[in-house]
């Protein structure tokens, strides 16, 4: 199966409206519309406004960073899915690193999160991943794979068909240390073959990206392993035209998926 390549910048807490809309404007001057499938994943606060800046472009989605586990009701300073939805928001982010340890959020919130997600008709991206002291004691696959699991709890085999995760080891994430190809290869095929538990043969059209501190330089190289279907991309992302270089590299790459 080849792959469309998924290439998705993750704004963290960056870029308000105004300054969300000129990225986006930047952003789209420089990349012309390719075979890679690009997702933008601004704050909450300016979805709308990057979502009506990229109006005249649709070959670039954009996407919500969190959501609640709840549709609607008294749960103040939260997003629902619904909300992202209308904003203008196609996938959502579940338990990104960040949430999952600087917030607390748990294996069974990402569950939660999954299902509202699909409830909204977004697409949740789950990421998984191992911190530094799990990866020394040789743990990464059996952390990825518990949270592989516990995410993915709540879903039909066929709504986990339509979805896309992400591995993002933690100790990669903005310290400019990065898995090799090797390593991001080894996970995402593990990740694999527990895909393929829950839906069999169509585990191969599920992307599997990659994230943590990934750039312009190493982008490439990253595409080119197995398995690795995309890249999930943060600090890099905030300059339109270092992002623009890394999607020149997705444009140009597709492989197999299939372990």
């Amino acid at each position: 199966m080849m792959h469309r390549p998924v290439l998705a910048a993750n704004w963290k807490m960056n870029h308000g409206p105004s300054q969300a809309r000129e990225a986006a404007r930047a952003f789209a001057r420089l990349h012309a519309p390719s075979k890679a499938t690009i997702i933008i994943f601004p704050p909450a606060v300016s979805i709308e406004a990057v979502r009506a800046e990229l109006r005249d472009r649709p070959d670039i989605a954009v996407g919500v960073q969190n959501i609640s586990t709840e549709d609607a009701g008294p749960f103040t300073g939260e997003t629902s899915g619904a909300m992202a939805r209308d904003a203008g928001a196609s996938y959502a982010l579940v338990g990104h690193s960040e949430r999952r340890h600087i917030f607390g959020e748990t294996d069974a919130a990402t569950a939660l999160k999954c299902a509202a997600a699909l409830r909204a008709d977004l697409v949740p991206i789950l990421c998984v991943g191992e911190l530094l002291e799990e990866r020394e004691e040789g743990e990464t696959l059996a952390v990825v794979r518990r949270q592989l699991e516990a995410g993915l709890a709540r879903l039909s085999p066929d709504q986990v068909a339509g979805m896309a995760i992400a591995y993002e080891p933690v100790w990669a994430i903005g310290t400019g240390r990065t898995a090799t190809p090797h390593d991001a290869s080894e996970v995402h095929g593990a990740i694999r073959v527990g895909l393929e538990e829950t839906v069999g043969r169509r585990a191969g059209d599920i992307p599997i990206l990659y994230g943590g501190s990934v750039n312009a330089t190493n982008a490439s190289e990253l595409l080119a392993a197995r398995d690795v279907d995309g890249l999930l991309v943060g600090g890099a992302s905030l300059d339109a035209a270092n992002w623009g270089r890394i999607c020149a590299h997705g444009a140009h790459t597709a492989h197999s998926g299939a372990t």
